[in-house]
């Protein structure tokens, strides 16, 4: 009996140490199968950051914030200074305004997201708000592009035919070229989210980036993508090679009516706005071709590297933009010195 009670004793002593020794065990399964339910939920992406630098995010993140908040501030002084002006108040600097309007909302639809995950490591986001996200982006991209078309066309008038230039150019005639780019823009880019939000998506709903960037979002599709992918090519080939043709024609007719000018000093100013809105064009198309062929037809990029390329794309231009601005028409430079000295 003695004997029998020992067994039994030593029994119960181990059937309680295999349960003590099994709890981490089936705590750590139930966390791991509730980690893997979160991430399978199908409303639900996770934005990754720029993987291979998470330890350096943090540190990333400081110049993310210093450009985010140089382009808002001199954006809306370009704004402020614009609309408290009334010499200011002609088609060149109405379309500044809308220029520096679309610096404004494309890196605000990137920068706040991108420190949340960065300092917060908040990296969900839902498929609605993704492809939300992806829709204003592209969207203003498109709206960015016809602001600089209309920025060449009212350079021309201005230089090629002076006399005419308020009568052909009027505030009415700007708010309709600015509606058409508008229009534009959104007839074109909403068909990208009506299309992905029809797919099915893989079980890995990793995005390796900081926003939902659309060739990322494609590649997560386990459908039939052959449709949305060509419909993303044409689209950046049509427009980008309509836009760059628009703008060619308008500067060659600018090159010619310059060389006519036999004023030094009217030739001087003529070629200092020109080469302000030069400079600004060649900040938007090249990085953006580049970064879009990159992305389409090169494998064999780093990935840290493609998306530090892009994210710089939305915030440099945006962030430079008022300073070329500033620096290069005089005019301008003058009015936002005067408010500058002010506060």
């Amino acid at each position: 009996m003695e004997t029998f009670g020992r067994a039994q004793g030593n029994t119960a002593s181990h059937e309680r140490g295999t349960l003590k020794t099994s709890e981490p065990h089936h705590h750590i399964k139930h966390l791991m199968v509730a980690f893997n339910l979160s991430h399978c939920d199908p409303s639900i992406f996770t934005l990754m950051g720029i993987p291979g630098l998470e330890a350096a995010q943090v540190w990333i993140s400081i110049p993310f914030s210093m450009f985010y908040i140089i382009g808002l501030l001199g954006n809306f002084m370009v704004l402020f200074t614009v609309g408290k002006e009334q010499i200011l108040h002609k088609p060149m600097y109405l379309l500044l305004c809308m220029l520096a309007l679309t610096d404004i909302a494309t890196p605000t639809f990137v920068v706040p997201k991108a420190l949340c995950i960065f300092w917060f490591n908040l990296k969900d986001i839902t498929v609605s708000g993704c492809l939300t996200q992806m829709f204003f982006l592209h969207a203003v991209s498109l709206m960015h592009s016809a602001v600089l078309v209309t920025m060449a066309f009212d350079r021309y008038v201005a230089i090629s035919d002076p006399l005419r230039y308020s009568t052909i150019l009027t505030k009415a005639e700007i708010a309709k070229l600015v509606l058409v780019g508008l229009t534009r823009a959104v007839l074109f880019i909403l068909p990208l989210p009506l299309l992905l939000s029809r797919q099915p998506f893989c079980s890995n709903r990793f995005i390796p980036h900081i926003q939902c960037e659309h060739i990322s979002v494609v590649k997560m599709s386990c459908g039939d993508i052959s449709a949305i992918k060509t419909y993303g090519l044409v689209l950046f080939f049509i427009v980008n090679g309509v836009d760059l043709t628009l703008i060619a024609l308008s500067y060659g007719h600018i090159i010619r009516a310059v060389l006519r000018i036999s004023s030094k000093e009217a030739h001087q100013k003529t070629l200092n706005t020109c080469t302000a809105h030069l400079c600004v064009m060649l900040m938007y198309y090249t990085p953006s071709l580049v970064n879009n062929l990159t992305n389409w037809f090169n494998k064999h990029i780093e990935p840290q590297i493609n998306i530090i390329l892009t994210d710089l794309y939305l915030l440099v231009p945006p962030m430079l933009n008022p300073i070329i601005y500033g620096v290069k028409t005089t005019e301008l430079r003058e009015k936002m010195g005067k408010y500058t000295c002010k506060w």
